[in-house]
């Protein structure tokens, strides 16, 4: 079983960035895709962005296409959401999580069986 931990979120002001990294141990992640979501209070958890084992394939949500980008760093175990340009509307709890099967494309919430406990990001405007 791995356990993830995510770290780096806070309070921002609208236009500002964050970088949120996500640290996993127990085992390796280094073959399956990782991904991050969020839930902000009132409403259902939603798909941020994910990355392919070998983080050469990465998808997003329409929503933060163009300003957020996931990365990972496999020989550290540790995958990152780089989120620029923030909104008022990015509030949320983000969850980092890790992919049920090895070397397979995630993306749908059913797809992962890892989660972290969450960081709270704020953006004030």
């Amino acid at each position: 079983q791995v356990q993830l931990v995510e770290s780096g979120g806070g309070l921002v002001q609208a236009g500002g960035s964050l970088r949120l990294s996500c640290a996993a141990s127990g085992r390796t992640v280094s073959n399956y895709a990782m991904g991050w979501f969020r839930q902000a209070t009132g409403k259902e958890r939603e798909f941020v962005a994910a990355a392919s084992w070998n983080g050469a394939s990465t998808y997003y949500a329409d929503s933060v296409k163009g300003r957020f980008t996931i990365s990972r760093d496999n020989t550290k175990n540790t995958v990152y959401l780089q989120m620029n340009s923030l909104k008022p509307e990015d509030t949320a709890v983000y969850y980092c999580a890790a992919s049920r099967w090895a070397l397979r494309i995630a993306v749908r919430s059913s797809d992962f069986g890892s989660w972290g406990q969450g960081t709270q990001v704020t953006v004030s405007s």
